[in-house]
């Protein structure tokens, strides 16, 4: 039996403006289960980013609830139960790639001894082994967002949130990170929420698609994938690929077409 892991029910959030209320979700339900790897695509604005930070306690629902390994996303930050990977790796340019993956740690006053091992295991998932010493400037940006990847990984949380983490880079870079995400999925076997706005890119990672609607922020589909664990790349031109990315387009047309 599945174990669940994060839970939405009737989740709403309504920002307060001075030109008036924004509703950015709305009556949200979905439910993740340990070890998934869950997908969120939609238009601009409409509330995927927002989820994510509900669920890492940036920001506080209006509305329903929601429970993060059965407590609130309060307490699961106090209890350090997920990493985040925004954007922009957001790594400090005067701390060595090795000194700001260790922020956290230092921050939770885990030994040094302690640190130093844990440091060199996640630069191995994130195949930057021998980076520790060089500064962020020194790297490409695929080669920041690891470094920030491996932060988020450095207290060993069971859930992983990540915010359009490739969304800046060339095509190429990202194929490659894609398959580099999906090789650090199986070995840890995390659970991983995912937003994006590249239909391919949700596709290829997501065991779920959770499709959203434009603003008010709703879940209008959640797609389950049909593809194998092991996915090379080459799989995005298997019918199989290209028949779930239609159901995606077609999600977010339909989502669309709600508010026409």
């Amino acid at each position: 039996m599945s174990e669940t892991v994060i839970k939405a029910e009737k989740l709403s959030l309504t920002f307060e403006t001075n030109d008036g209320p924004v509703h950015a979700l709305k009556d949200v339900d979905l439910t993740i289960d340990k070890g998934e790897f869950v997908s969120f695509i939609g238009p601009s604005g409409c509330g995927k980013t927002t989820f994510l930070r509900v669920l890492a306690d940036l920001e506080t629902p209006t509305g329903g609830t929601v429970s993060v390994n059965g407590m609130t996303p309060r307490e699961a930050r106090r209890k350090r139960a997920y990493g985040f990977v925004f954007q922009a790796a957001g790594l400090f340019p005067w701390r060595t790639i090795g000194r700001n993956i260790r922020l956290p740690l230092e921050i939770m006053g885990v030994p040094k001894a302690e640190q130093k091992q844990r440091v060199a295991e996640v630069l191995e998932l994130v195949d930057l082994a021998g980076f520790e010493n060089k500064f962020p400037w020194q790297l490409s940006g695929g080669m920041q967002q690891r470094a920030s990847i491996a932060r988020a990984l450095s207290f060993h949380a069971d859930i992983l949130l990540m915010d359009e983490p490739f969304g800046a880079l060339d095509e190429i870079v990202r194929d490659h990170l894609n398959e580099q995400l999906l090789q650090l999925w199986a070995k840890t076997n995390k659970t991983i929420g995912f937003v994006t706005h590249s239909i391919p890119e949700a596709v290829y990672l997501s065991t779920k698609i959770v499709v959203m609607s434009p603003r008010p922020g709703r879940v209008t589909e959640v797609i389950e994938s049909c593809l194998p664990k092991v996915r090379p790349l080459d799989i995005r031109e298997t019918p199989e690929f290209l028949e779930l990315a239609h159901r995606v387009r077609e999600g977010l047309r339909a989502g669309h077409g709600d508010d026409a």
